[in-house]
């Protein structure tokens, strides 16, 4: 039998900016190893108010993340009998518990619900991902497939490179279906029948289809690929951490509750901004520049441009106004 897959996520530190290799050995997996490197790497990066974003990127001269190690899923199946949806949905339910008391590999390591348990840290992973104010951008070097893929689909931004590369969810000709988010978050960026009907043949996307449909947000050569997301990250990056939280958690999971559900999170999100210092502070000192100049900032010339590169209205139009 081949060994377990030994992944490593090797992390280079530029400034604002981290860059994570995803090192998933001679194919490429994403394992154990991976899943939880980068759960540490999640939490790193959002309790580090210095860190704005990170970009992942694969070391794999090819692919980005091939798919999960088939090893993994398979060998937690293999000593569990068929249970259906009613006995798995109960094995899930008591996965999720487990996974949030923690330290439980000595004692679950080799029972059938340890699998279960570390898909469920992958699903809150890739939620903590959601919910945070950090920028994940995933450049695509490669293909991503199955769980690689899914991987993409939490990322906040997908940079692909072009050239004889795909995307997508072929789990169906394995005899399974997506299981780390894919039927859930593949339809929130394409639309329901799109991404069914993707899931149901098992076909990927070429870089071209998945720009066209809105699953990677550029296509660029090969060799821009990681300067490029790095670029985004950094744009995106000025902006005030705690807005971006507050709008990804939003749209994230404001975005597929009902209307009213919706607008309720909105709001909450909206005035824990408002009610914050860093919003205050930008409100009050909008207001003052507003005054001094005797104009809004955002409509005065050349203005906006500059807080879009600034990432606040920090100090907006006053340096216009004074000069009339």
């Amino acid at each position: 039998m081949a060994e377990e897959v030994r992944g490593n996520l090797e992390i280079e530190d530029r400034g604002a900016v981290l860059v994570a290799r995803i090192d998933g050995g001679p194919f490429g997996l994403f394992g154990n190893d991976i899943a939880e490197q980068l759960d540490a790497l999640v939490d790193r990066a959002d309790r580090d108010d210095t860190v704005q974003a990170v970009v992942f990127t694969g070391t794999h001269p090819t692919r980005f993340v091939s798919h999960a190690e088939v090893r993994w899923l398979q060998e937690g199946g293999a000593t569990v009998p068929s249970v259906g949806v009613r006995g798995a949905s109960a094995l899930a339910h008591t996965a999720r518990g487990a996974n949030r008391v923690g330290g439980l590999k000595a004692a679950l390591g080799r029972t059938p619900l340890w699998p279960a348990v570390q898909l469920e840290r992958v699903h809150q992973t890739f939620l903590k991902m959601n919910r945070s104010g950090v920028i994940f951008i995933a450049a695509l070097n490669g293909s991503a497939l199955g769980l690689g893929a899914e991987f993409c689909w939490a990322n906040d931004l997908r940079v692909m490179a072009d050239g004889d590369f795909v995307i997508g969810q072929p789990e169906v000709l394995l005899g399974i279906m997506p299981g780390g988010g894919g039927s859930q978050r593949l339809p929130r960026l394409v639309g329901n029948h799109k991404a069914l009907l993707a899931i149901l043949s098992g076909e990927p996307f070429t870089p071209a289809q998945a720009l066209e449909i809105g699953a990677v947000d550029e296509v660029v050569p090969a060799e821009w690929v990681l300067d490029r997301a790095i670029e985004l990250a950094s744009h995106l990056g000025t902006r005030p951490k705690a807005s971006r939280a507050a709008i990804k958690r939003s749209v994230y999971f404001g975005g597929s509750a009902n209307l009213e559900e919706g607008l309720h999170i909105e709001r909450s999100e909206f005035l824990a901004t408002a009610l914050s210092h860093i919003g205050q502070e930008l409100m009050l000192d909008y207001m003052a520049n507003t005054e001094a100049s005797g104009e809004l900032p955002l409509y005065q010339p050349g203005v906006f441009d500059e807080v879009l590169l600034a990432g606040t209205t920090r100090g907006a139009g006053a340096a216009q106004g004074s000069a009339r």
